[in-house]
């Protein structure tokens, strides 16, 4: 019996495990592949407090040292589903493990959507990016093409727009479907130019280097170069197994606010997989730390 389990080791849920440890809690963190989550995708890392650079591995590296410091206990599996028995909550693994604990921080992130490209993977933190804030410096005065047409590929191509030399914006629809004001400030811009209705098929590379991306629009396919892809198409949380106990939105995120609760009591939401305008590594360790606090004081009270 534990007194916390952390569902999900990105930085949320490490967050969490640290401050549930440092309140004199036992706790147990079970992800289901690596240590780290989206931020382990960034080559580096300049916008987080205290670090003036770091790759993201480096970052995530840190943290989970913190935490096996500080005495976590870890599980390599995948949880499948929480229920309730009385005061205590039972996690449930595709291993066949069942562990049991008075509180659960659930902190399962979100997966960035991609295009399926062979050889995408590999590229990804090597020419291909999903967050202009965080790797947006990384093209200053380089060309770089947004793939996407909704408010979140026309927001990053706008910042890009400001550092790069030339931002080519690609959607496959007809049309852009961001707001109207964004498409006003982004398409007045000299070094913004854009296509829709194109199909990105394969990824420019040399010597194993991103150099740029394929496209085919009417059966005819043009070569764009390029140093740099900013993939803006979606998030997809993976939340389903938790809806018993955690309302989700339209989208599939908790429906949780800054308070990081849910309708269960002892069960608590945490990071990226939360409802919410930011999600970025300080606003995921923010949470983190709000919802062990929640819990913490969720278990001194029963």
């Amino acid at each position: 019996m534990y007194d916390v389990i952390v569902v999900g080791g990105g930085p949320a849920g490490m967050t969490a495990a640290l401050y549930a440890l440092r309140n004199g809690k036992s706790a147990l963190v079970i992800e289901k592949s690596g240590f780290g989550g989206q931020i382990t995708h960034s080559p580096k890392v300049e916008n987080y407090p205290g670090t003036l650079s770091a790759s993201g591995n480096e970052i995530a590296d840190k943290m989970f040292e913190h935490i096996m410091a500080q005495g976590a206990d870890i599980e390599i599996e995948t949880v499948t589903g929480v229920t309730c028995e009385g005061d205590n909550r039972i996690v449930s693994t595709e291993e066949g493990g069942r562990y049991e604990a008075k509180a659960v921080v659930i902190a399962t992130g979100v997966k960035h959507r991609m295009l399926g490209l062979a050889g995408e993977t590999d590229l990804v933190g090597e020419g291909i990016s999903f967050c202009a804030v965080c790797d947006g410096d990384f093209y200053k005065d380089k060309a770089v093409c947004v793939i996407g047409g909704g408010n979140s590929a026309l927001q990053e191509a706008i910042l890009l727009s400001g550092k790069c030399s030339h931002v080519t914006v690609l959607q496959d629809l007809p049309h852009f479907t961001g707001e109207q004001r964004l498409q006003d400030v982004l398409f007045a811009k000299e070094n913004v130019s854009s296509a829709t209705g194109v199909k990105v098929t394969g990824l420019l590379t040399e010597n194993g280097a991103f150099r740029g991306v394929e496209i085919e629009r009417e059966g005819e396919r043009t070569d764009i170069r390029c140093d740099g892809m900013f993939v803006a198409i979606g998030l997809i949380p993976e939340n389903g197994p938790f809806a018993p106990l955690a309302e989700l939105n339209d989208y599939g995120y908790f429906a949780s606010d800054e308070a990081c609760l849910t309708k269960t009591p002892g069960v608590f939401v945490a990071g990226d997989c939360r409802a919410k305008t930011v999600r970025q590594l300080t606003t995921a360790v923010s949470d983190g730390a709000t919802a062990a606090l929640a819990a913490c004081r969720y278990i001194d009270g029963m």
